[in-house]
């Protein structure tokens, strides 16, 4: 059996930019996961002593705290500085934009409408910024727009791991109903790159292997995608979850992992494939 990466996969200019950022700043810790990822976020207590808090009143243990790549919300942010805390920014510059643009548009009058899932840490960010919570809407799905009052100026952003084309299908739905449209693409070309290569990868594919935390929306969105064109398609986080059976009888295998996945872990998962193919 043969194993291939996909052509583009793993850690992104934000992310490596991020690990760097925890790396140069021993015995901090950051607020919220700085990824997607345990088994690196492990790695950084274990190797740098940086700690990890989920809110303001943990954080307050630490002089210094470093952002997510995510981001969080603008009034955590304004807290922590007013405490005094050292806040050292690691939010991904393509998640910065679209917090920049929802408060820049918002502030002009703009209903704002924000492709994503709500519950996400960088959506709960990036809606935070809007001055006008009553004209900030977030949704999955064209059909959350109907009987929103959406006033005759909209600006739309889209959560930096969403698929293209349901961001365009969001950009219609909405080009019909206001005289107004702003539309601003705010997805990662890191992330459209890896769908994309997945997807070229799973079309030949007779097993697929994607590699990465199963909180993150970018791998979620992989093997999505993954499994759209091979039917043998898995999700894992480590070497420790793969099985025998899923390679018996393969000809190809084909590896995809998210833009919070480390080069150490690919790694591991290819040996083990390796040594379980025989």
């Amino acid at each position: 059996m043969e194993i291939e990466l996909a052509e583009h996969y793993g850690f992104c200019y934000g992310v490596k930019r991020a690990i760097e950022i925890a790396q140069n700043h021993p015995n901090s810790a950051t607020f919220g996961p700085i990824i997607h990822n345990i088994d690196e976020i492990n790695r950084l207590k274990r190797e740098y002593n940086v700690g990890l808090v989920e809110d303001v009143n943990e954080a307050k243990e630490y002089d210094t705290l470093i952002i997510r790549t995510h981001g969080i919300t603008k009034e955590n942010l304004k807290f922590l500085k007013k405490e005094g805390k050292k806040v050292i920014n690691a939010t991904c510059p393509y998640v910065t934009k679209p917090q920049q643009i929802v408060e820049d548009m918002s502030k002009q009058g703009y209903t704002i409408v924000i492709f994503g899932d709500k519950n996400h840490p960088e959506i709960k960010g990036v809606s935070s910024y809007s001055v006008d919570k009553d004209r900030t809407y977030v949704v999955l799905d064209e059909s959350e727009l109907i009987g929103k009052a959406l006033g005759t100026k909209v600006a739309v952003v889209a959560q930096t791991t969403r698929k293209p084309e349901d961001f365009k299908k969001i950009v219609a739905a909405l080009s019909v109903r206001v005289a107004e449209l702003r539309v601003f693409n705010t997805i990662c070309n890191a992330t459209f790159e890896n769908q994309e290569a997945t997807a070229k990868l799973a079309k030949r594919a007779d097993v697929m292997v994607v590699i990465g935390g199963k909180n993150s929306s970018n791998n979620k969105q992989l093997y999505s995608i993954a499994k759209s064109f091979c039917k043998d398609s898995y999700h894992i986080e480590n070497e420790k979850e793969l099985k025998e059976e899923w390679f018996r009888d393969k000809k190809l295998c084909g590896i995809a992992a998210g833009a919070s996945t480390p080069d150490w872990i690919i790694k591991r998962v290819i040996k083990k494939i390796e040594e379980l193919r025989g």
